[in-house]
């Protein structure tokens, strides 16, 4: 006869184990969206107006947001540290910002760029060689060449179209090998250990000082009093910095690391998805077999 008793060490999943399960499922499902909706967001707001003006008051109105948090809560900030925090805003922010977000408004798909951005486990890899003398293994130098066949796989029909710039195509990889690289150097900062929301809100306005300057040559920093500029810039805010931002720092304390980065991982399909519906952008054969090849790529680097 058969013993149907659970035996000494197997414990039966409980419901509490089980809503806990969903729930995180849930989380992760929310952080995938908010995280694509960074790049949909800024592909809706830049048909409205001109990229700079819009990562402008992105950043501007995010980082309002977070000063009096700021400077209320948490350690007294530094002169030295806000420096350091405004550098990396003004260089890593700012640069990967504008280079997404330019990319887009000239016309890059917006699936092609979240694929580039999201190849930076590949660039922190191959710039931490350089900058910190810590050298690729085998299998991360054939994860990244495998990661960049697949962008250029993903690109060839885009290419071929022929109503964008080949040189647009670079806009997010500088943009991505800006945020790599401060990620890098930031370990010798001594701000490292400052509160998210602190670096966060410092990061934010001193990317906006640099957009400003560019948003005042393309003709002007007041903001375009019409309601599609005001809910995308809405959308980056709040659903975009805000939510994105929060969902990862809460699904990193309910999971491990290396389950929410493959998470992440899941964002160019989903843009590429979110963008063919959306705005009709192109969706072939081709570019969903560069971005399986890359996201190989990129989880080979990663995981080594």
């Amino acid at each position: 006869m058969t013993d149907f008793r659970p035996r000494n060490g197997d414990t039966p999943a409980s419901p509490k184990s089980s809503v806990a399960a969903y729930g995180l499922i849930g989380l992760e499902i929310a952080m995938l969206l908010s995280w694509s909706a960074g790049f949909v967001g800024t592909r809706f707001a830049s048909d409205h107006a001109p990229i700079f003006l819009i990562l402008m008051w992105r950043s501007l109105v995010s980082g309002l947001v977070l000063l009096p948090i700021a400077l209320l809560f948490g350690p007294k900030i530094r002169f030295r540290d806000a420096l350091e925090q405004a550098g990396i805003g003004g260089f890593a922010m700012a640069g990967y910002l504008a280079g997404f977000g330019l990319a887009i408004g000239l016309g890059v798909p917006t699936a092609l760029v979240a694929l580039i951005t999201d190849m930076l486990p590949l660039a922190v890899a191959v710039l931490s060689w350089p900058l910190l003398g810590q050298a690729l293994n085998g299998k991360q130098w054939f994860g990244t060449f495998l990661g960049m066949a697949g962008v250029v796989l993903a690109s060839v029909e885009t290419l071929s179209l022929g109503s964008v710039q080949p040189w647009a195509y670079f806009l997010p990889v500088i943009g991505t090998l800006a945020l790599a690289a401060s990620t890098l150097l930031q370990r010798r900062f001594r701000s490292r250990d400052m509160p998210v929301y602190q670096s966060l809100c410092i990061q934010c306005l001193a990317a906006a000082a640099v957009f400003s300057i560019f948003a005042y040559r393309d003709g002007g920093v007041a903001p375009v009093m019409a309601m599609e500029f005001i809910g995308g810039v809405l959308w980056l805010v709040v659903v975009a910095t805000f939510g994105a931002w929060t969902l990862y720092y809460v699904a990193l304390k309910k999971s491990s690391p290396a389950r929410v980065t493959a998470v992440l991982y899941a964002s160019p399909p989903v843009t590429m998805i979110w963008a063919w519906a959306m705005f009709g952008e192109p969706m072939s054969w081709m570019m969903v077999a560069g971005l399986v090849v890359s996201l190989v790529g990129i989880v080979i680097v990663a995981r080594n």
